[in-house]
């Protein structure tokens, strides 16, 4: 008989709810979970597909280890074996910083991947960190870092509630939303409107999303922190700023303005591509409205001025007047999350505080550009890496010159991977561990729900028991840890488990200013409930976070706790009327509403002033290269990338459901365009820039800009030693050759993806 089970999807930012038909150990259905207390039954083509990705041939069944050049099947103990035998002696010999962790896109849709990366660093004491956001949103990160001191202060669009939307680079009705966590986006826009509220879009594609808009403006790719600040100059030289309460906790108001003051609508309109008039009609429009957020995303952060384009979007928040109050964009607090503190100063943030080897990169929130991978592989010298450990990454299609990488990983000395595929960066290495189907993995997004657009919190235990012969993706990272630091075989998984509550509890009892001051961590680790380690990891963080019940006997005076006050009045209509615990998520299947987003400043702000650093020093050291790009003479012709509804980044192509039909790898250009140059509808095209050339399939369309081409992210599946089934029958084109890896934001590291200049051919 079929049952169903309860299952947060892990595909996309969205985390929907789902409800699985189960025949045996198979999942056969997948629907929207009507009851979740945050998706309310939305569900996309990527959830439900859901059992098709769980049962996908190609996912590997058993570990692989390269014997004679050649990947094997292994059985796990002669995976870790080989592990714990090369990893140690190579640090032992050549230092820490030989090995190289990199950290891929799907690790923060997974419990593992959010729990054992930083035990993995720990263990390693390597500085060579390398992940997915120097590809799409650490110019978000700095950005909060600098203002508000916090790299993980980001504030949200209140969706629910506000009058006034600005969108910039994000196409969330295909993408489900990025930083910004909210099921059925496209829902939540028509509800915007239907209230009577205003949607804007700026992209240089009519996109699904600007299809919803009341307004789309189309100006040239890159220019968006022109436009911006050409945005906060009308408000400031109008005399249309209104940051209210907001100035009693900024610093840098007066400044700001004469920081300002060359990026008139007038000076930025030749570089945007847009009527002065329209810009200062948007800056208008913006201040009169009620309540308004602005609210940019990746094609405002792959972009050369990322992270000042990120900036200005939370500066047009703060003179609006629309940080931190309910319609505007406001900080969530995660259930899991930390604690909030009482307000004052603290440490700031910093970037630079090591370099990497070659090129002399800051570190930024202690990673390095993903784009200097590959020299600090091939090129010789002392601190070379000679080991990546590589966790769910295909670094080969996200990161630029995917060719170069390709060769710097062949010439490795030993690289693992933890993937469920053998894919375009994993078939390089010599150790591959592969995680069970997402049905047999319990699931609670640490990540996501810290950018959702309410406060809420859930937990699912695994749908499917784990296969004979398989092990936990959490027990496989466990086991990663122990064997990098030359314990494997002499220590049990759960003992990473155990000193990770014991480190945390250590520190919390510790603590002045904690609750807990003064307890035993060895009692309280005793209170701790869950069936496996990462369960009483999380019980762990939910009980001292926000919402916990801090171990109290008094839960009532634990809620109070909240925001750093023991005013009840911080507790959310919605919340448990007792603390949270993993027992209480557990009885709440469907999820807990913890209430809509509510203001939290100035108990968020970590900056060294204690207040929010509207002009921060290496902004304001930025903005005369943004000045000289007023006079550059703009590219004739510049690239895009896309992102397809049924599409996320490289990892779901061997899903059949999921490709085909209009999720295709074309170059997407404008008719005038295609006539300039000699292009047809279904022709082919050679596409050239810094990085190289393709030839790609052209599809004229009106949905783009003249002077701008689009071509989608995370195909180019045709390397020999994949095992990618379906995605090798269509491979298209990897996008990011079209770059060398030079072009980034200097403030973020991050990869200018988006926006660079490109020739266009016809070909026969």
């Amino acid at each position: 008989m079929p049952r169903t089970a309860l299952r947060i999807c892990p595909l996309c930012e969205a985390t929907c709810g789902l409800t699985l038909t189960i025949e045996g150990a198979t999942v056969t259905g997948a629907r929207g979970d009507r009851d979740d207390v945050f998706s309310r039954g939305f569900i996309c083509p990527k959830g439900a597909s859901f059992g098709a990705l769980d049962a996908d041939p190609d996912r590997l069944r058993t570990p692989l280890v390269r014997r004679d050049g050649e990947l094997r099947e292994a059985t796990w103990e002669e995976a870790y074996d080989a592990i714990a035998a090369a990893v140690p002696a190579l640090v032992r010999e050549h230092g820490a910083q030989s090995v190289g962790v990199v950290l891929g896109n799907p690790n923060v849709h997974t419990m593992a991947g959010a729990l054992y990366p930083p035990l993995l660093l720990k263990a390693l004491g390597t500085r060579n960190l390398f992940t997915a956001s120097t590809l799409d949103q650490m110019p978000k990160h700095v950005s909060s870092g600098l203002l508000f001191g916090d790299p993980f202060a980001i504030p949200v669009p209140d969706l629910d509630r506000t009058d006034f939307l600005l969108l910039l680079g994000a196409n969330p009705v295909e993408s489900n939303g990025s930083l910004c966590t909210a099921p059925d986006f496209p829902g939540l826009l028509k509800a915007l409107r239907a209230r009577g509220g205003k949607l804007v879009v700026v992209d240089p594609r009519r996109t699904r999303t600007a299809r919803l808009a009341d307004r789309h403006l189309a100006p040239r790719p890159g220019s968006d922190a022109l436009l911006l600040a050409a945005l906060a100059q009308t408000l400031l030289d109008e005399k249309l700023t209104a940051p209210g309460v907001l100035a009693e906790h900024t610093d840098g108001l007066g400044e700001l303005g004469v920081a300002l003051a060359s990026f008139t609508p007038e000076a930025v309109a030749p570089a945007c591509d847009l009527p002065a008039a329209e810009i200062r009609a948007l800056a208008r429009e913006l201040a009169a409205a009620p309540t308004a957020a602005v609210y940019g995303r990746i094609g405002s952060c792959t972009v050369e001025y990322g992270t000042l384009a990120s900036w200005l979007v939370d500066v047009l928040n703060i003179l609006t007047g629309n940080l931190d109050r309910p319609g505007g964009a406001l900080f969530p607090l995660p259930a899991a999350g930390p604690r909030p503190r009482p307000a004052g100063p603290g440490k700031g943030f910093t970037t630079g505080r090591w370099h990497s080897r070659v090129s002399g990169h800051p570190e930024v929130k202690s990673e390095l550009p993903t784009a200097a991978l590959a020299e600090e592989i091939e090129t010789p010298g002392e601190g070379r890496i000679r080991a990546v450990i590589a966790i769910a990454a295909n670094p080969v299609l996200s990161a630029p010159d995917g060719r170069r990488l390709d060769e710097a990983l062949a010439g490795l000395d030993f690289m693992v991977s933890v993937d469920p595929y053998l894919n375009e960066t994993s078939r390089h290495a010599h150790v591959v561990l592969p995680p069970p189907p997402p049905a047999q993995s319990a699931h609670h997004d640490f990540a996501f729900n810290g950018f959702a657009i309410r406060n809420q919190v859930r937990y699912t235990r695994p749908a499917v028991p784990l296969e004979v012969g398989r092990l936990d993706e959490c027990e496989i990272h466990a086991r990663l840890v122990l064997a990098v630091s030359g314990m494997h075989g002499s220590a049990e998984p759960s003992a990473v488990d155990e000193l990770a509550i014991q480190t945390t509890l250590a520190k919390e009892t510790a603590a002045p200013d904690s609750p807990l001051h003064g307890e035993d961590p060895a009692c309280l680790a005793g209170l701790l409930t869950g069936e496996t380690g990462p369960e009483r990891r999380l019980d762990l963080m939910l009980r001292l976070g926000p919402y916990g019940d801090m171990f109290a006997a008094d839960p009532g005076a634990a809620a109070d706790r909240r925001e750093g006050t023991s005013a009840p009045a911080h507790r959310t209509q919605g919340a448990p009327e007792v603390g949270l615990s993993l027992e209480r998520v557990l009885a709440h299947p469907h999820g807990i509403d913890l209430g809509p987003l509510r203001p939290r400043l100035p108990g968020v702000l970590r900056t060294r002033s204690g207040r929010i650093e509207l002009l921060p020093d290496p902004i304001a050291a930025e903005l005369p290269r943004l000045r000289a790009a007023l006079a550059e003479r703009p590219a004739a012709l510049v690239l895009v990338g896309r992102r397809h509804l049924r599409s996320n980044n490289s990892w779901l192509h061997n899903v059949p459901a999921l490709v085909g039909g209009s999720n295709r790898c074309t170059l997407q250009v404008h008719p005038y365009d295609a006539d300039r140059l000699g292009l047809t509808d279904g022709g082919r095209a050679r596409i050239t820039a810094d990085g190289g050339a393709l030839d790609v399939p052209v599809e004229v369309t009106d949905s783009i800009r003249t002077g701008v081409v689009s071509l989608p992210h995370g195909w180019g599946h045709d390397r020999a030693g994949s095992r990618l089934s379906v995605a090798a029958t269509d491979p298209g084109v990897n996008v990011n050759q079209l770059l060398d890896g030079t072009r980034l934001d200097p403030l973020s590291g991050t990869a200018v993806l988006n926006g660079f200049p490109v020739e266009l051919s016809p070909l026969p």
